[in-house]
């Protein structure tokens, strides 16, 4: 959630007290919940629960599905803290849920980790699309990421994730990220990510190659004509490339990327989900 100053402010470490004195040495406890319903006509939300940080906004949608904004109420993730956002969405719903800004996970008042759990369930027929903006791993930052998905064998959903390895001019911090998808019950994607100090070899040629924006595009829909082969984006430049590859499990495809700017980062991740429309009529 992007920070608002004046809390960021009260969360700040004491200057006379050294970095792990200050503020509450196990950080903030938070679960934000939406639960998304379909009356036979259009979504609804039954349920929208702000908390900590997370700050939950009904946004009026021109179309049948419903939209839900995040906004960021607080600095978080700080170190110590332990996020977690609850999205449930059933049988027939239709729901996009977006961030209002970029999530900048900082160091905080103490080196211990945070962690951010997004839980996302769709039901049978349900559709779902996560689409944050970027999260910007700060330099002494250290935060670990999970996405525990649960889907029926009918539902679709399109989940997004953009990270950037610090600020300008700046180390990242340590970003650990896991995506664990099931779907009707049987494994469909568990991949497991690590970057920034201390991992070893984390910006060598055979990871990011010195390219600081990373990006995951997953798209699974029962549509979907799931080519045989992986498809290569950007290839042959210096601007980044991306895969956008089928998985063994389900009708899914699944795009990696890596670029030097978020800009460019954006445009293969748009590119991909071109690819990917075009795939499911």
């Amino acid at each position: 959630m992007s920070p608002a100053p004046q809390l960021a402010a009260a969360r700040a470490p004491a200057a006379s007290g050294g970095p792990e004195s200050a503020g509450h040495p196990h950080g903030v406890r938070a679960t934000a919940r939406i639960r998304a319903a379909h009356n036979g006509r259009v979504t609804t939300l039954p349920q929208l629960h702000s908390d900590g940080p997370f700050h939950l906004r009904h946004v009026r949608s021109d179309s049948s599905a419903a939209r839900v904004g995040i906004i960021g109420a607080m600095s978080a993730p700080l170190g110590g803290d332990r996020l977690t956002l609850d999205i449930t969405v059933e049988d027939r719903a239709e729901l996009e849920v977006t961030t209002a800004a970029a999530t900048l996970a900082l160091r905080g008042p103490t080196t211990h980790a945070a962690t951010y759990d997004v839980r996302l369930t769709a039901g049978e027929h349900a559709q779902l699309r996560w689409l944050p903006q970027p999260l910007i791993s700060a330099a002494g930052s250290n935060l670990r990421q999970t996405y525990t998905v649960e889907l029926a064998a009918t539902s679709r959903l399109v989940l997004r994730e953009e990270q950037l390895l610090g600020r300008a001019a700046e180390e990242p911090g340590h970003l650990v990220s896991r995506i664990l998808v099931h779907r009707a019950r049987h494994p469909l994607l568990d991949q497991h990510t690590a970057y920034g100090p201390p991992e070893p070899g984390w910006d060598g040629p055979a990871v990011l190659g010195g390219h600081r924006a990373v990006g995951q595009l997953l798209v699974v829909d029962p549509r979907l004509d799931v080519p045989r082969n992986p498809v290569l984006l950007g290839e042959g430049t210096k601007d980044g490339c991306a895969v956008l590859a089928p998985l063994a499990g389900g009708p899914a495809l699944l795009a990696t990327a890596a670029a030097p700017t978020t800009a460019t980062l954006r445009d293969l991740l748009d590119e991909a989900q071109t690819h990917a429309r075009a795939l499911a009529p």
